[in-house]
């Protein structure tokens, strides 16, 4: 069992590191890497109209006849809503044709961590949540409202390549959102709102339909609205992929929540989600730090949502700046809700509300603006999202004792090795005890390799009968670390990956980004594999590695002690896999290593283990085994020799009743 532990840790690191290592980023099958599947003059669309269904069957009829349509000047502004300081700023790039959100910044949150306040004010340095897309319909934008074919009676333009009529809406002197109308000039003029929620990072979305007096029309109206388009990813990590799609339901009350990766080879390009999944909770884009997601504001406007989708988005401009890659073009990922809006009566109207976040995947932000948001933290932390949620908590109880997310790391590692020393020094001592006992087995044990090196059988068969009698089979309890320590690493793991407080958290002076490497140095050009920098904490975190093995005492099995001497390669191997990731779990396996190797040297030589033999328990779990084990080789040996011994007394009948056997064979076969 103790020569099993470091490969059940290399496995794991295998598992977890060498799968998004090898597999993280697709190519499209049956295309070689750096092929493209598309061409130039094959560039396909990124339109977002869902499939077309059944229609909704509105029914209208105008009384009087249309106006003629004027189409709204162009017109194509950044207004800066809320105030700066403060949760509700952002920079938005509004258009008025399809009246549309083309690019939208969050004024509190920054690229870098180093910039001067000056810099910070500066839109081009604020975080991106949303950009528009380039398609052959022009650009797409957020907020982008496709309608139905029961709405064609009521205008002469398609809503979404419209020109419709913006006004900034200002509040005590503060721009606070942008209005858009569109007078259709067939008796239904069409209203689209987007506000700030004064210290909220939310935006308000109304979409408003009214009927003019002396107009007749009754029914629903089809529309398919995006509410995040062109999400950008919000890091380099090759291990996580964004931006996700997502759609959360409410059925029998609990939260279900589906996701669609994006996948550059866009093998499937549209898709639905389950249909009957229940009420529609949220749906939007997130990547790993931030995320746009939309849900009604009431039950009016809930209930209104009748469905939603996927859509992977071709990105042409990035095309024409990696022509050679033209198969990896789809770059983003959005979602879509398909609406159906209730005409009022005439000389009315109907307004929807529905309410998008925007902003930070912090747990305790999103649990303050919905608690059904918190899912998507929870989806981060994967399958050992409890543990996680738990060791999150403890670090952040940390941070509020130091006020530095390096410390807090230091000091939640150091809390968990604590924790987990009863389970190790029980673990170390009945694997000290177990190795006295070998050390005075062993030489019985190589004596009957000598006696029985012709017959394995036989050597096998004895040397059980001495590990039973001598009650020296590893212990059990020499397993337990390794059980309770892998649940609480992957945990640790994914706590540490996803964490959106260690965003641009500093520590030791050059470490700028706990959640990003720590970049000691530039170098002076693009290194094969290295990239742009240094980083020196994966390098450290490797030779600590090495001389904690070197510090482990050295089993007396011959297999074990190979295995050993194997697995001082395994740092090298997994320094190479950890070059590029987070500071923040570099800082983790360092301290842990240190850790590590002051038990093996220091604590035990203040505290030496107890290595005194234990005698054979008459009782228990591998006892039994034991006992189990030997009553099976006594009944196989029996069997055995009873097979021998009747062979011997009648060899002839055995001749004879073989020729019959095989005379009877042939008569069978003429």
């Amino acid at each position: 069992m103790e020569k099993r532990i470091p490969l059940a840790f290399l496995l794991s690191f295998v598992i977890l590191f060498g799968w998004n290592f090898l597999f993280g980023r697709k190519t499209p099958p049956g295309t070689n890497a750096g092929e493209s599947t598309h061409t130039v003059d094959d560039v396909p669309p990124a339109g977002l109209t869902a499939e077309e269904g059944a229609d909704d069957g509105a029914t209208n009829g105008a009384a009087i006849d249309p106006p003629p349509v004027d189409e709204a000047e162009p017109w194509q502004e950044w207004v800066e809503l809320g105030v700066p300081g403060q949760p509700g700023h952002y920079h938005a790039l509004f258009d008025n044709r399809g009246a549309q959100l083309l690019d939208l910044h969050l004024g509190d949150y920054w690229v870098r961590r180093d910039l001067t306040d000056t810099e910070k004010r500066e839109r081009e340095n604020c975080m991106q949540l949303a950009s528009g897309v380039e398609s052959m319909e022009g650009v797409l934008g957020s907020f982008r409202v496709t309608a139905k074919e029961s709405v064609d009676p009521f205008t002469s333009a398609p809503l979404q390549v419209a020109r419709w009529d913006a006004s900034v809406i200002e509040e005590d002197g503060v721009n606070v959102g942008v209005e858009f109308v569109h007078d259709g000039g067939k008796g239904v003029v069409f209203t689209k709102r987007v506000r700030v929620e004064p210290g909220r990072y939310e935006l308000l979305y109304d979409l408003e339909l009214g009927v003019q007096e002396g107009v007749s029309a009754s029914g629903r109206l089809g529309f398919d609205l995006v509410p995040a388009m062109g999400v950008p990813p919000a890091s380099d990590d090759s291990f996580y992929v964004e931006p996700t799609a997502r759609a959360a339901f409410r059925k029998n009350g609990d939260l279900i929540l589906d996701s669609e990766q994006r996948e550059f080879s866009g093998d499937e390009r549209r898709g639905a989600f389950p249909p009957n999944a229940g009420e529609t909770a949220f749906i939007g884009v997130d990547n790993k730090y931030f995320a746009m997601l939309m849900r009604g504001a009431d039950e009016y406007a809930t209930r209104s949502i009748q469905g939603t989708s996927w859509q992977r988005v071709w990105d042409p401009a990035w095309v024409r700046d990696h022509p050679t890659e033209q198969g990896d073009g789809f770059r983003f990922v959005s979602t879509i809700a398909h609406l159906q809006l209730e005409l009022p009566t005439p000389g009315q109207s109907n307004n929807y509300t529905y309410a998008v976040y925007a902003g930070p995947k912090s747990r305790a932000v999103l649990e303050q603006h919905n608690p059904d948001h918190v899912a998507l933290v929870k989806k981060d932390l994967g399958f050992f999202n409890g543990i996680a949620g738990l060791l999150l908590r403890i670090l952040g109880w940390f941070h509020s004792l130091a006020g530095n997310w390096g410390v807090s790391i230091i000091l939640l590692t150091l809390a968990v090795r604590l924790a987990l020393f009863p389970f190790n020094r029980k673990s170390q001592t009945a694997m000290a005890r177990h190795a006295t006992k070998m050390k005075r087995v062993q030489p019985m044990l190589n004596e009957l390799k000598e006696k029985y090196a012709k017959d394995p059988k036989k050597l096998r068969e004895e040397q059980a009968q001495i590990m039973s009698a001598e009650g020296a089979f590893p212990p059990l309890g020499g397993c337990l670390p390794m059980f309770v320590q892998i649940p609480i690493f992957f945990g640790l793991f994914s706590a540490l990956r996803t964490s959106f407080e260690l965003r641009q958290a500093p520590f030791l002076g050059w470490i700028q980004d706990l959640s990003a490497p720590d970049q000691f140095m530039k170098f002076g050009s693009t290194l094969p594999f290295f990239g742009d920098y240094l980083n020196i904490l994966p390098p450290a975190m490797v030779v600590l590695w090495i001389l904690q093995q070197k510090v482990m005492p050295k089993p007396t099995d011959e297999q074990a002690l190979r295995m050993q001497r194997m697995m001082m390669f395994m740092p090298i191997l997994f320094g190479f896999f950890l070059y590029n990731y987070a500071a923040g779990l570099s800082l983790y396996m360092i301290t842990t290593s240190l850790f590590g190797i002051m038990e093996m040297t220091v604590i035990k030589k203040i505290w030496p283990l107890d290595t005194t033999e234990q005698p054979k328990k008459k009782s228990g779990f591998m006892s039994r085994l034991a006992q189990l084990q030997e009553e099976a080789q006594r009944m196989q040996q029996a069997k055995a020799q009873g097979k021998s011994a009747g062979a011997r007394a009648n060899p002839s009948g055995n001749r004879a009743q073989r020729r019959a056997g095989g005379g009877g064979g042939k008569g069978r076969k003429k």
